[in-house]
């Protein structure tokens, strides 16, 4: 088996049975905010696109990059369709001109006849409301030979069904860094930013290594990410000035502190690194630059490096912004009402879930949506809200004129907005700004509507706890972390309070804890 980076989480796997290309993305996504670091822009696409089979996780744009996959993708590929619990995905890549689909089951080894022969899939399909854009996933393939395991930016909560279907996994792809626009956004402290900054860093790596130790693979690549930040009013972002707090460390960082853990086979791959397995057996690591040139990326050259990669993007970033729908018209107010009233009509569970009304501030105009009352409004002289986002009106602008279906998935994830919270964080909020259709949010409205078993108890550091995490089930024997009477499950970095169960992280979600 060959494993070829294409950058962030892109792979090529080419097996004697075929090839198969992963989450392709070169084009700029979320409002030109994400480049793929290092720059892909120079692979050979026309050559990576004539695979036999195309995977895309999910509907996030840097892994959906619908340019790419219509100027340089066979559409005589075969989809590996993921078990998602809405027709998105397929419905986005059939308007691309993807017509084969090969359906999964979720967590169901396949085996996949093609001219060349047979490859053995399995495809874990994550479905809760914050998983990706209602659906993420993750891709196991084996060749007779080699088992790879691709988890791109997945955290899958069971992982049994992979070892008792493919037993030993030879590779592990798998995220490290951050990917979300938290805390840098939120009007805090500069003190509180910075330890919010540090510990999600940490976390995010520990996650990874709870899942390499999880697997147990013989090699493991970190992937799908960090996101490079090219727009000069965004360059900060980027972890290339030694800033502790930076939620984006890079390749070499997570591989560093692999080695500082006793685990020294990790693989630093960039776009154009091809690696080749026989079984366990890596039989060769090469790199379209000689070593010393590809760790300097990473290292000593970085911010050099993304200087001139800037500077080579501006002109696409300068085609990006002028896209965008102009800052001024009319006001948004009706628009907004058009679009969030009927959502909101449909969302018992998730409109009571929010709780209060929340802020909009789009330049000059400022917008409420009154979740209680399921209503869309102007302020209220003096009122005052225990969420607010601050957000340029030609992004709102955009993505009305272009019918968006989810803000996370364009406005938040770009960070070029500002947000300011009383309390913690809402999950159910970020949940309906994903969910803008009618079939999204009966969905999600229906997942939070469920009773999920909590009946089975483990005992962590002298308190007895529900296995499963109230927040999206992941096994607490495997991601729970006690520190004194604080609890934290790893997979998402959420906090509970063991003395009395209350989530320190959201509303709701209590857990049923006590002293062992």
């Amino acid at each position: 088996m060959q494993v070829t980076s294409i950058g962030h989480a892109g792979f090529q796997i080419d097996t004697p049975a075929g090839s198969i290309l992963c989450d392709p993305w070169v084009n700029p996504a979320y409002f030109a905010s994400w480049f793929p670091f290092p720059d892909n822009s120079g692979l050979d696409w026309a050559s990576l696109g004539d695979c036999d089979y195309l995977y895309v996780s999910h509907l996030h744009k840097d892994h959906f990059d619908p340019k790419l996959l219509t100027e340089h993708v066979n559409k005589d590929a075969v989809v590996l369709l993921p078990d998602f619990p809405v027709p998105d995905l397929r419905n986005e890549l059939q308007l691309l001109g993807f017509h084969r689909f090969f359906e999964t089951t979720d967590s169901v080894k396949h085996t996949v006849s093609g001219p060349k022969g047979d490859l053995d899939i399995m495809i874990i399909a994550l479905r809760a409301p914050a998983d990706g854009p209602l659906g993420d996933s993750a891709l196991a393939v084996s060749d007779g030979a080699t088992t790879a395991f691709n988890m791109n930016d997945a955290r899958p909560v069971d992982l049994d069904r992979l070892a008792s279907e493919f037993g030993h996994v030879d590779v592990h792809m798998l995220q490290y860094s951050g990917a979300i626009w938290y805390p840098m956004v939120y009007d805090m402290p500069a003190r509180a930013k910075e330890a919010f900054g540090v510990q999600k860093r940490q976390r995010g790596m520990d996650r990874a290594r709870q899942y390499i130790a999880q697997v147990g693979a013989t090699w493991v690549i970190p992937s799908a990410g960090p996101p490079c930040f090219l727009d000069p009013e965004l360059r900060d972002l980027n972890d290339d000035h030694g800033d502790p707090a930076n939620i984006f460390p890079d390749q070499m960082v997570f591989l560093d502190q692999m080695r500082s853990n006793g685990h020294d086979r990790g693989l630093l791959m960039m776009p154009g690194s091809t690696a080749e397995f026989s079984g366990a057996q890596l039989n060769s690591l090469q790199h379209p630059l000689p070593t010393d040139d590809v760790e300097a990326i990473f290292t000593t050259g970085k911010a050099a490096y993304i200087a001139d990669y800037a500077d080579r993007m501006q002109p696409v970033l300068a085609a990006e912004k002028a896209a965008w729908a102009p800052a001024t018209g009319e006001s948004l107010l009706e628009p907004l009402r058009a679009t969030f009233e009927p959502i909101m009509l449909a969302s018992d569970e998730i409109c009571d879930g929010i709780g209060y009304p929340v802020e909009l501030v789009m330049g000059p105009e400022q917008v409420v949506l009154d979740f209680p009352k399921r209503t869309v409004r102007e302020a209220i002289p003096d009122e005052k809200f225990r969420y607010g986002f601050a957000i340029a009106p030609e992004l709102v602008r955009t993505v009305l004129r272009d019918n968006e279906p989810d803000w996370v998935n364009t406005i938040f994830l770009s960070t070029r907005f500002r947000a300011w919270r009383v309390g913690g964080y809402n999950e159910y909020l970020y949940t309906f700004f994903k969910c803008l259709t009618g079939e999204r949010i009966a969905y999600a409205d229906g997942w939070f509507a469920e009773t999920h078993d909590d009946a089975t108890s483990v005992t962590l550091d002298g308190w007895e706890i529900q296995r499963r995490c109230p927040h999206l089930k992941a096994d607490l024997s495997k991601f729970g972390v006690v520190e004194g009477n604080t609890l934290t499950c790893n997979l998402h970095g959420w906090q509970w309070n063991l003395e009395n169960g209350r989530c320190l992280t959201a509303r709701g979600h209590e857990l049923r804890s006590t002293r062992a």
